[in-house]
């Protein structure tokens, strides 16, 4: 109603407005006291240290989040590092096996051609092409034939030694056959005595030193190197190295001897000018290879 005024039990104290001014002037005052003598530092770090578990709670969803997101972006960029770096180095390891045999290429023609060189004589570069297919022989296919001046009975070394002899000429392909061979025959002679002999195949990989006597001037370690007296093969060329020495028999003593070159496993070789060029009709002068490799003379045919 107008005009009507409570009762005084029911006062409130000051209006609205003069408590606001009263409490502005109470903060404002409060603020200039801390101001000048910051009595409530103590306040103000009592309730930083209250406070500081809660926010730490209320960051930690926050930060999880954060931090779940980037390890799951780190991880997905290792990955595909990684999966970059394992390519690069399959990669390099393919250029560094490929460099690594292009050297080893590269030492064994260097070797090749100072074993070319050294002998002296004309002689044809030839890569082996694959094992021949008769498990009973030891032979290999080269890559030259009759259209490079191949022939017949040549002699066939790798920078360390003696490999083989030619026994069938193709075109452009022929056959070798080892020096490990059953059916192969090389004279040599001991390089530290001079002391002749005839070299044969085992077939399993090493060389026989036959028919010296028992006391024959040869022990093991001993270089045997081509003596030359059948006019096939040069004079000097390494052959075999001396392993072992078996005196026990009556008459003949057995050496056992392994080739000096990588018989089986070089791939590069080289196929040498015969010693002295056989004429058209001596052609069939292999029909005797024993005695011819023994350094016996071969009766001439009439």
């Amino acid at each position: 109603m107008v005009g009507h005024q409570p009762p005084p039990i029911f006062r409130r104290g000051p209006a609205p407005l003069v408590r606001l001014f009263l409490l502005v002037c109470i903060c404002l005052g409060m603020l200039v006291a801390d101001l000048q003598f910051r009595y409530l530092e103590v306040v103000r770090k009592t309730v930083s240290v209250v406070l500081y578990p809660l926010e730490i709670a209320a960051a930690a969803p926050v930060e999880f989040l954060s931090n779940a997101s980037r390890y799951f972006a780190t991880l997905v960029e290792v990955q595909g590092e990684n999966r970059q770096l394992r390519r690069k180095a399959l990669a390099d390891a393919d250029r560094l096996l490929r460099q690594t045999e292009l050297e080893r290429e590269n030492a064994r023609l260097r070797a090749l051609l100072t074993m070319s060189e050294r002998v002296g004589v004309e002689s044809v570069a030839a890569d082996v092409l694959y094992e021949a297919r008769d498990a009973f022989t030891r032979k290999v296919i080269l890559d030259r034939g009759a259209q490079h001046d191949v022939g017949a009975g040549q002699a066939v070394v790798d920078e360390l030694g003696m490999v083989g002899q030619v026994t069938r000429v193709y075109p452009i392909q022929s056959e070798v056959t080892l020096v490990t061979d059953k059916g192969q025959a090389v004279p040599v002679r001991v390089e530290r005595t001079g002391q002749r002999g005839v070299v044969y195949g085992a077939g399993d990989g090493r060389l026989e030193l036959r028919y010296l006597l028992a006391n024959a001037d040869v022990e093991p370690g001993d270089l045997l190197v081509t003596s030359g007296l059948d006019d096939v093969y040069l004079s000097g060329i390494p052959v075999a190295k001396v392993v072992a020495v078996d005196r026990t028999r009556q008459a003949f003593a057995l050496i056992t001897c392994e080739p000096i070159a990588r018989v089986g496993q070089t791939s590069q070789v080289l196929i040498l000018a015969r010693a002295v060029p056989l004429a058209p009709q001596e052609a069939s002068a292999d029909s005797a290879p024993e005695d011819a490799a023994a350094g016996e003379a071969v009766p001439a045919k009439e």
